[in-house]
């Protein structure tokens, strides 16, 4: 079994990836420094199972600042998740962005490489490819966001340390992640609310928009294939994504029908650097991997739901 480093583990991908980790028998590190982009409480919550294990450790630390080099002691792989999510603010606070999604990085493959850690998963984002997202990776990178031009900058920082001091990467490019534990930003997430709680929800743009919805465990089930089939991986970027691509108009259907309210929306033109379509092509990710999603996105929503329904509950 391995020691495995996990950044940006208190997060909503991270605190599931780590519990997988640990469930297979790994010791897992993880490291967060509940930048304020969210409630810290909502974090913490995400580490409450984790902290019971006695193979997981937590750190909490900026990456932009702390000596990393002693953290990653004995790691056999860096799982990098940690980054500022989200597309609006990339647009008001691109230092935040700048200095979280690549000098960040760029201080974690540094001490990669001082250390020789023999894996390096970088998870990067479909926002790369910019308005559309629907090709192999080797489709043009035109990111029309902040926020995924830092992305972008961090897997070109990736590549630069693989092809000039031989650290071995793997980037992974998510798409759409949704389930329990999503960010309360995103957009499942708010439309699931205000329809539990009888509010608007402000839609951006026409609906017709489509998205290649990844529930949360199969992103991690990718994620875990990387880091388990490591000589296909190293060198390589890979697609992740559900398999099922719907658009958001029906996405409020499914969720009307499971909820059984009727959805209040207030409709506002697109935002600035908001994807029009993305369908993930992960024909690599099969063929290299054996990466199959096997969540039907109707399966996927109720169990966020179901989520949601048990914190508000709670509050």
């Amino acid at each position: 079994m391995s020691k495995c480093l996990v950044t940006g583990a208190a997060g909503f991908i991270g605190s599931h990836l780590s519990e997988a980790l640990l469930e297979g028998g790994h010791e897992v590190v993880a490291v967060d420094a509940f930048i304020p982009y969210y409630p810290r409480a909502i974090k913490e919550s995400n580490l409450t199972n984790l902290r019971r294990h006695s193979a997981f450790t937590f750190v909490e630390a900026d990456l932009r600042k702390a000596d990393l080099r002693e953290l990653l002691d004995g790691c056999e792989v860096i799982f990098h998740l940690a980054a500022m999510a989200g597309l609006m603010k990339s647009w008001s606070d691109l230092e935040l962005y700048s200095s979280c999604n690549i000098i960040a990085t760029q201080r974690l493959l540094e001490a990669a490489r001082d250390k020789k850690t023999p894996h390096f998963i970088h998870v990067s984002t479909s926002s790369v490819y910019g308005r559309e997202a629907t090709g192999p990776e080797e489709s043009p990178l035109n990111p029309v966001s902040p926020y995924g031009i830092t992305k972008l900058a961090a897997e070109n920082l990736c590549r630069a340390y693989e092809a000039n001091f031989g650290l071995p990467i793997t980037i992974l490019r998510y798409f759409s992640v949704y389930g329990p534990r999503q960010r309360p930003d995103m957009a499942y997430n708010i439309l699931i609310r205000a329809l539990l709680e009888d509010r608007p929800f402000t839609m951006y743009g026409d609906g017709t928009q489509t998205r290649s919805n990844t529930f949360v465990s199969d992103c991690v089930k990718g994620t875990l294939l990387a880091f388990e089939k490591r000589d296909r991986a190293l060198g390589k970027i890979f697609n992740i994504g559900g398999g099922e691509t719907v658009s958001l108009n029906r996405v409020v259907e499914i969720l009307e029908e499971i909820t059984g309210r009727r959805a209040r929306i207030e409709r506002r033109p697109p935002r600035p650097g908001d994807q029009k379509h993305t369908a993930a092509d992960i024909s690599r990710a099969r063929q290299e991997l054996n990466y199959q999603p096997t969540t039907p996105v109707v399966e996927g929503l109720r169990a966020q739901v179901a989520w949601q329904k048990e914190i508000l509950s709670q509050s």
